[in-house]
């Protein structure tokens, strides 16, 4: 038997795909059923999920299938905030629109490009990234950039990259490098035998050069998200 939110959740989700065809984000979500926070969602995804309801697609957002509804569903007097708005005419030139895929990736704090700061091991929010940012496979997690060595390369204090984990990097690759297990910093990578060298973009900061049992790649830059 589905709670009262769980049902609400179920039938929003499905009102929204009979009329948009995409579920609904899941900051309409938590609106729509008047909650705080968006972990009272996931919550209520997860015990959907667990229940045999609905089905999450992996490495994307808004990706929600409905397997099937319960029959409480029809009794259920929960009126979903939808807002249908008159229907127009597509004008005559009009593109095709194509579905663009999306993901939820977890901000993890901040990550200094300037001089290193605190090793980065939280959560604070997620950030919605186009799935074509995303190579590959592998998990991937965005941090907010404070400061400007990396400014010749495009990346500004207050930008949000993100960043595919990985422990390796090739020679000019731009990474999150943890030096000494204490310190996080977004660098440009280049090894030089046993030695390690971070350098920033921007021609006010020194590049540093560390033995390389001293640094620990943990991902590198696939992607810039930068609001204005």
């Amino acid at each position: 038997m589905l709670t009262r939110k769980q049902l609400e959740l179920l039938d929003f989700i499905k009102t929204r795909m009979d009329i948009d065809g995409v579920p609904p984000s899941f900051d309409e979500m938590k609106d729509a059923l008047d909650l705080r926070s968006k972990s009272g969602i996931h919550r209520l995804i997860t015990a959907l999920e667990e229940r045999g309801f609905i089905r999450r697609l992996a490495h994307r957002a808004r990706a929600l299938e409905i397997i099937k509804l319960p029959e409480s569903m029809e009794k259920t007097a929960f009126k979903p905030k939808v807002i249908q708005g008159d229907r127009v005419e597509t004008p005559r030139n009009a593109l095709p629109i194509e579905a663009v895929y999306a993901m939820e990736v977890p901000v993890m704090g901040r990550i200094a490009a300037g001089v290193p700061i605190e090793a980065i091991s939280h959560i604070s929010h997620h950030v919605a990234v186009p799935g074509s940012m995303l190579s590959g496979n592998g998990q991937h997690y965005a941090l907010e950039v404070k400061g400007d060595s990396m400014i010749d390369a495009g990346i500004n204090d207050g930008d949000i990259v993100v960043i595919r984990e990985q422990t390796t990097a090739e020679n000019g690759d731009i990474v999150v490098a943890l030096v000494e297990d204490a310190e996080a910093t977004l660098k440009r990578f280049r090894r030089k035998g046993n030695m390690i060298a971070l350098e920033a973009a921007n021609p006010a900061y020194e590049t540093r050069v560390i033995p390389d049992h001293m640094v620990k790649v943990q991902g590198r830059l696939v992607g810039l998200i930068r609001s204005y």
